[in-house]
């Protein structure tokens, strides 16, 4: 066994017959010695991580055999950090155990490895299955060369999360090389906890605070879209002062801190004593975009603290389903709705209750696989195994002296975050998200992953009936379209306090004028029946074009609910777009209902007396000079603010027929990879083989196979393969018009391509479940329009650039939130302040 004395050479001799496996890490490979690939344990966790020295993946204990059974790999480098109390010495200072004081792990910690109470060990040896045989290391006498240097090579490797290639989008902030040296100058700046202006110029946002003199200077649009003159950098080149904090993003978790001289964001370690330099302490006061700290105004007014519950005691939940979620660096967007995800039960039932098999049939490499790592994440916040309260004398210790064991709570979605985002030029990136974008990405690859006989996200899908009617012939269209989220129009002119909103607006005009602290905040208050009448009336269609009249007319559109959904999440529209096209947000109260009914929105259908507009496409139009195309601009500045290249988002918009900047955002989803992704947009000339982007305005190629991205976006809205073709065959390759083929023709014909059957059957795991409404169409869950809450998620700051994400959700008969790793019982839950809700039906 593994306590076995061996003899000098027997150790080389016992690894002769493993060395074929062993290998030597090259550039390109992704080691993972920090986290197990099934699990959230790390060389902290009791039993270790044990790092196969073929693959590079880390296994905790309970899943290394899995490995080892799957793979036939005997050798693995098992690390592991041992926490060592240090005991007091004859003379009253703590004398250290230590058999070994060196540090070598690369690993995420929040404990301070200088504490006087503990100190920290790291251990690592080769473990050789299935005996467990075990190899102490270092080992330079015994071991062959080549075992040493790939041990070696393992223990210095870079976290696999790092940039590796110049086109991988996975990064990770690091710590800037300037922060433990940082020279800040004794010059007697105190930055005021409001009035912030750039000193070179009049713009009062998008500021950054040199941290080496206290300058404060406006940035350039390019750190996160928001506009500004670059004095801050003009301030680095004249003076080499390298880091500067962004202010508005200070909180007590950290703050943006970008390096001037590394070219990127980065992290300091340091970043508490650096602003407390400047008489700003992180810990104790949140500093909020407009740059009021929230005790320099009345309790339960600033959003930051009214939404993180801040001023008043909360009591910490542990246990399974009340699990924290580490911030990676503005990754609080994904944490709030993950927390919401795995609170429901069928994500529960899909991914944990089928965790045994999901981990049995994953790839061979796990943490590339959908299921594998929704499994895992599941596994991690619902179990309980890493959310343990502190025992009875760690909590006296703690209320004693301020000081405990350190406990390894919570866990870090750093391996869920690298493979969800890959690819995704947003979500892959360290800057802050749009979590209602975040949802939807997340149902996407849901749905193309299917995990069992019944996907989860099927609880989330509804139809909505699109009544369209001209406005001169009466006549009317009605469609139906796929849909996952209740998207509620904020109804700012049904304000209940006008008056103080009107005398609040005048009071913050003269204080800002005068450079005075800002008035108490007046927020708008909104009845949510406004807000829901505000949906239900007509809207003005835009380029409506009447089959009717053959020609544009003026076209109103209504929007009823086909079918209700098990879950309904509806968000709330606060984010808009100024004049300038940078995001903004409506800072309202509405007052959210615990009980909703909306059954009162069911959709009807074609009424007696109504007659439909005739079934005519539109003339189909390719104009010879591509400037003249008629491209919705509107959506392609959508798209271009979600960091896709211009040219990208006009073909896109393009290519989908102008439908709007959701389905021409699936177009992109499906054609990133390809070469000539961000090149201008080239159109056929008249009589060439019809391109994608001709098919997608009803040009007809040579053969009428219908543009594989088309097919793509139909599948992503819940239709199986071969009846998207069929509808697009049907209709001359429109889009539009096939959807509303699918509607029309329930029952599609039996003939097809046998070849096209097949590969359906291939690409479909799930193509036997059929949907509640028939063989085909959309899978829904439909039932009564009563629901209750159960949670949503909050937003603080002016945009979904910046600020910060939390989540409330009701557990065991009372609310929880859960901001990143902190996870307390509730006392005042800001129900009016959400920015996404979820509704769960209520049994009839």
């Amino acid at each position: 066994g593994g306590d076995a004395q061996m003899a000098a050479g027997d150790v080389g001799e016992l690894l002769v017959p493993y060395m074929p496996t062993i290998r030597v890490p090259k550039s390109g490979d992704r080691v993972y010695k920090t986290e197990c690939a099934f699990s959230y344990d790390s060389p902290d966790s009791e039993g270790g991580l044990y790092v196969c020295m073929n693959t590079f993946l880390g296994f905790g204990r309970e899943h290394i055999e899995r490995h080892y059974r799957k793979t036939g790999q005997c050798v693995y480098l098992h690390l592991k950090r041992h926490v060592i109390e240090k005991v007091p010495g004859a003379s009253g200072g703590a004398l250290p155990k230590r058999r070994n004081a060196k540090l070598f792990l690369d690993l995420e910690t929040s404990n301070d490895l200088n504490s006087d109470e503990f100190e920290y060990e790291d251990e690592a040896k080769l473990i050789i299955f299935p005996d467990h045989y075990e190899i102490s290391l270092p080992n330079i006498e015994e071991l062959p060369a080549l075992v040493t240097i790939a041990c070696d090579a393992l223990l210095s490797a870079k976290s696999p999360y790092r940039k590796q290639e110049p086109d991988s989008w996975e990064e990770e902030l690091q710590a800037s090389k300037h922060a433990k040296t940082l020279v800040q100058l004794d010059n007697g700046v105190r930055i005021p906890p409001s009035g912030w202006k750039c000193s070179k110029c009049d713009l009062r946002e998008n500021l950054w605070l040199n941290l080496t003199d206290g300058s404060v200077l406006c940035g350039k649009w390019f750190f996160d879209g928001s506009g500004g003159n670059g004095h801050a950098m003009e301030h680095y080149k004249d003076t080499g002062y390298p880091l500067a904090v962004k202010l508005g993003t200070i909180t007590p978790d950290g703050a943006d801190v970008y390096s001037f001289d590394e070219e990127e964001p980065v992290l300091d370690p340091h970043i508490a004593k650096h602003l407390a330099h400047f008489g700003i302490d992180m810990l104790q006061m949140q500093v909020t975009e407009n740059g009021l700290r929230d005790n320099d105004i009345k309790p339960r007014v600033s959003e930051w603290e009214v939404i993180q519950e801040a001023g008043v005691k909360l009591k910490p939940m542990y246990g399974p389903g009340y699990t924290g979620m580490k911030n990676l660096g503005n990754s609080c967007y994904l944490n709030a709705v993950m927390q919401a995800i795995f609170s429901i039960s069928e994500f529960q039932r899909a991914y944990v209750g089928n965790l045994p098999r999901i981990f049995d049939y994953s790839p061979l490499d796990p943490t590339q696989d959908f299921n594998t790592q929704m499994a895992k994440l599941g596994h991690g916040l619902l179990s309980g195994q890493y959310s343990k309260p502190p025992m009875k004398s760690e909590l006296i210790e703690q209320v004693m002296k301020e000081e405990h064991k350190p406990q390894h709570n919570g866990i870090s979605p750093r391996m869920f975050k690298a493979f969800i985002s890959k690819g995704h030029p947003e979500f892959s990136s360290n800057r802050q998200q749009d979590a209602q974008e975040f949802f939807l990405h997340l149902i996407n690859l849901v749905e193309r992953n299917p995990v069992g006989s019944e996907n989860p996200s099927d609880v989330f899908r509804f139809l909505v009936e699109e009544r369209t009617q001209c406005c001169q012939s009466r006549k009317v269209r009605y469609t139906e379209r796929v849909d996952y989220i209740m998207q509620l129009p904020v109804a700012v002119e049904a304000a209940t306090n006008k008056d103080e909103l009107i005398a609040y607006e005048l009071k913050r005009r003269e204080a800002e004028a005068a450079r005075r602290p800002l008035p108490e905040l007046v927020r708008a208050k909104i009845p949510f029946s406004a807000c829901l009448q505000a949906f239900s009336e007509p809207s003005n269609v835009e380029d409506f074009w009447s089959s009717a009249l053959q020609a544009k007319s003026a076209g109103v559109k209504t929007s009823r609910f086909a079918s209700f959904p098990e879950y309904l999440v509806v968000q709330i529209k606060k984010f808009t777009f100024g004049l300038d096209w940078i995001p903004k947000k409506l800072d309202v109260s509405i007052d959210m209902p615990d009980f909703l009914d909306i059954s009162h929105l069911r959709a009807r259908g074609l009424q007696p007396g109504e007659e439909e507009l005739p079934d005519i496409a539109p003339p189909i139009v390719i104009p010879d000079d591509p400037k003249a195309l008629d491209i919705d601009e509107s959506s392609v500045m959508q798209l271009a603010e979600m960091g896709f290249p211009l040219e990208a988002c006009r073909k896109a918009v393009y290519y989908t027929g102008s439908l709007g900047a959701e389905v021409a955002f699936n177009w992109i989803i499906a054609h990133m990879e390809e070469p000539d992704f961000a090149e201008p947009l080239v159109i056929p000339a008249f009589g060439e083989v019809a391109s994608s982007g001709a098919a997608a305005l009803g040009a007809v190629g040579l053969d009428n196979q219908p543009p594989e991205e088309m097919v793509a976006i139909i599948i992503s809205m819940g239709f199986q393969r071969n009846l998207a073709i069929q509808a697009l065959k049907a209709t001359n390759n429109n889009l539009e018009r096939a959807l509303e083929w699918i509607f029309s023709h329930p029952d599609p014909e039996e003939e097809g391509d046998p070849a096209l059957d097949t590969m359906d059957m291939e690409n479909n795991v799930n193509a036997n479940i059929l949907s509640e409404t028939g063989s085909e169409g959309p899978r829904i869950k439909d039932g009564p329009g009563r629901y209750e809450l159960f949670g949503f998620i909050s937003h603080m700051g002016t945009s979904t650039m910046s600020g910060h994400y939390v989540c409330h959700l009701r557990k065991e008969g009372r609310w929880v939130i859960y901001n990143d790793l902190r996870v307390c019982a509730s006392e005042r839950p800001p129900k009016d302040l959400g920015y996404i809700y979820f509704y769960h039906r209520i049994p009839s």
